[in-house]
């Protein structure tokens, strides 16, 4: 369920500028994305973890917000992003 160092070199292969940009927008929203897949696959077990419902309420706000900055940036990176990552934006 937690994010491995290799997950983690691998997102931030895939969305980073290199191997140790683990700073930037798109790197830290493919992350908490990847965490919040991960844990709604948990919820389908465990319908009553209310304390961890709360934690992904608080990474979608977060993702939410990391996104929303981006758009105002940079519109193209952020379509690029929302199109890569499959969300519905």
């Amino acid at each position: 369920m937690a994010l491995t160092a290799d997950v983690k070199a691998k997102i931030v292969k895939e969305f980073g500028k290199n191997e140790k940009d683990t700073g930037s927008v798109e790197v830290q929203v493919a992350i908490l994305t990847y965490e919040i897949n991960e844990l709604n696959e948990h919820f389908n077990y465990h319908i009553h973890d209310f304390a961890s419902k709360r934690g992904l309420m608080i990474k979608i706000g977060h993702r939410k917000s990391l996104l929303n900055y981006l758009k105002k940036q940079d519109l193209k990176r952020y379509e690029a992003l929302v199109q890569k990552l499959g969300l519905r934006k």
